[in-house]
């Protein structure tokens, strides 16, 4: 379930049903979409069943792990994550480019991506963005794998989250490959650190956007 406003709690409403529609054994789970930590806890303290909260979490926008993780390890809710990858700007594909220039680098011609360059911006910029990109190629070319795959284990690897969804287009397979190597690939403490260091550059988006899916609430 999704919910862009929260002035009334019509929204506990919708969820009870749902309980009740699981209950009859015609859904399997309830699950949540873009909530923020504040309703995530009102949610569970009304004794709806919450399974998992989807939000957008990638090593730029660390905000799921400003006291919603912690929330939900508490509670056995999962994070399911969406953005891990920022659209494939997190990719070889964008290392060492200058958007700053017309028609330098690769275009940005998807609404993802564009969505996802906003962040950054609001982040640290590009300059910093290519410090993250430059560090993950480091940690991927260590175990022979690509950047998207370090950039997905990394948030895999964090507190709460139990999954991610990596997108894909329709007759595009190429990432397949990323995908699968994600299960094999194990991060140490120099390759966290490393990352760490550089993540920690950029702004607290928290403190800029708000809480998880706040950037939809306007």
């Amino acid at each position: 379930m999704n919910r862009w406003d929260y002035s009334n709690s019509g929204y506990l409403d919708a969820l009870k049903h749902l309980t009740d529609l699981k209950e009859e054994g015609k859904i399997k789970s309830v699950a949540l979409t873009n909530f923020d930590t504040k309703r995530l806890q009102i949610i569970l303290e009304s004794g709806i069943p919450v399974v998992s909260n989807q939000v957008q979490h990638s090593i730029v926008d660390m905000r799921p792990q400003q006291g919603m993780a912690e929330l939900c390890q508490l509670t056995g809710v999962k994070l399911i994550t969406y953005g891990t990858v920022l659209g494939g700007l997190l990719s070889e594909k964008f290392l060492d480019t200058n958007l700053s220039i017309p028609f330098a680098g690769p275009p940005l011609n998807t609404p993802s991506l564009r969505k996802y360059k906003r962040m950054v911006d609001t982040w640290g910029g590009w300059s910093l963005f290519q410090v993250l990109l430059q560090t993950l190629k480091t940690v991927a070319n260590k175990h022979g794998v690509s950047i998207p795959t370090v950039a997905v284990k990394y948030i895999l690897d964090q507190p709460g989250v139990g999954g991610s969804m990596v997108g894909v287009r329709l007759g595009l397979s190429q990432h397949m490959q990323d995908c699968n190597a994600v299960f094999s690939l194990t991060l140490d403490e120099d390759d966290v650190n490393k990352i760490q260091e550089v993540s920690k550059k950029g702004k607290d988006l928290r403190r800029i956007i708000g809480d998880c899916g706040d950037e939809y609430r306007g």
